[in-house]
């Protein structure tokens, strides 16, 4: 039987009134007359995160940043189909000004509440899984976080059909329609720093990115797959670098080169967080993104979750 999809966010933050203590973001839901999490289901094929991302607004109005994954809630639909909801810690970054926000027919109220009063409201116990997956993060100084992403490039030109420079090699249809659809994708994380490979197929695949924040695409000669082979120690430099900063950022870069960019984001990981790091070739699949979580304030960086996603067909 076919698993139907949902993804949902529990949208946290620090209550200065409180003595700084966490609140989260509750909504009720007239038709079910239930106190959850802002959810829904999968459309049109959209990533996870995104349709994340996409319920927080229309359910709450808040344009909201996605954190670490706190993992899946599953359970059986009264037609008997399974049910799976995946669900990230989350931020509120504003009010979304493109969100079709309901009118009250599916949520009519909302609700920032401390833990312990949230864990009470809920209706449902399979909703308080998440929750305890916060509070442990939060108690661990490791539920706040920022995200590097890792972009393979999306899908080129191939190299025996190519007659000039390698560098210049283009992307294909296919890859030039994965680097539109990473534009949302890579927006559920903010990046802030772009930085790529300056060969034409890593610059062409976050450029639409760039261009639709107003961000500029730093390139690194180390980031490609000869500046990668000359001089390996240099790139993993500038990995750590990125890793280290502390703040949102992209790295896009060449299937040759991952094993080096990879290599340097597991040994930054907690054991957990390592397992999700691929460890052999291809490593990612073209256009696929690995988002590593750093705690907030670790020097060296400390990475303590890894998830991948590929953007919409």
């Amino acid at each position: 039987m076919t698993v139907e999809q949902a993804a949902g966010v529990l949208c946290w933050r620090r209550d200065p009134s409180a003595g700084g203590g966490l609140e989260v973001l509750l909504v009720h839901r007239p038709r079910y007359d239930d106190w959850s999490w802002p959810k829904g289901k999968v459309k049109d094929g959209e990533p996870l995160p995104l349709t994340a991302v996409r319920e927080a607004a229309e359910e709450t109005g808040l344009d909201v940043v996605l954190g670490r994954p706190l993992g899946d809630v599953c359970y059986p639909l009264p037609n008997g189909r399974p049910k799976q909801v995946t669900y990230w810690a989350a931020t509120a970054v504003g009010h979304s000004a493109g969100a079709d926000v309901t009118d009250g027919a599916e949520v009519d109220g909302v609700a920032w509440l401390p833990l312990d009063e949230a864990e009470q409201r809920l209706t449902r116990e399979s909703d308080v899984a998440p929750l305890r997956a916060l509070r442990g993060h939060a108690a661990a100084g490791a539920l706040s976080t920022s995200a590097v992403l890792v972009v393979r490039h999306g899908t080129s030109r191939p190299r025996d059909s190519w007659a000039r420079a390698d560098a210049d090699r283009p992307l294909v249809s296919a890859g030039r329609r994965q680097a539109r659809g990473l534009v949302p994708l890579l927006a559920c994380w903010r990046p802030e720093r772009l930085v790529s490979s300056p060969w034409k197929r890593c610059v062409d695949t976050v450029e639409p990115y760039g261009a639709a924040t107003g961000l500029a695409v730093r390139t690194k000669g180390s980031l490609s797959e000869d500046g990668a082979r000359r001089s390996p120690g240099r790139t993993r430099r500038n990995v750590q670098r990125l890793l280290d900063r502390g703040r949102p950022a992209l790295l896009c870069t060449h299937r040759p080169v991952l094993a080096e960019v990879f290599g340097v984001v597991r040994a930054a990981c907690t054991p957990s967080a390592a397992a999700g790091v691929p460890d052999s070739n291809p490593f990612l699949a073209p256009g696929e993104v690995l988002v590593a979580h750093v705690a907030a304030g670790t020097w060296p960086a400390h990475v303590v979750a890894v998830e991948r996603h590929q953007p919409p067909s």
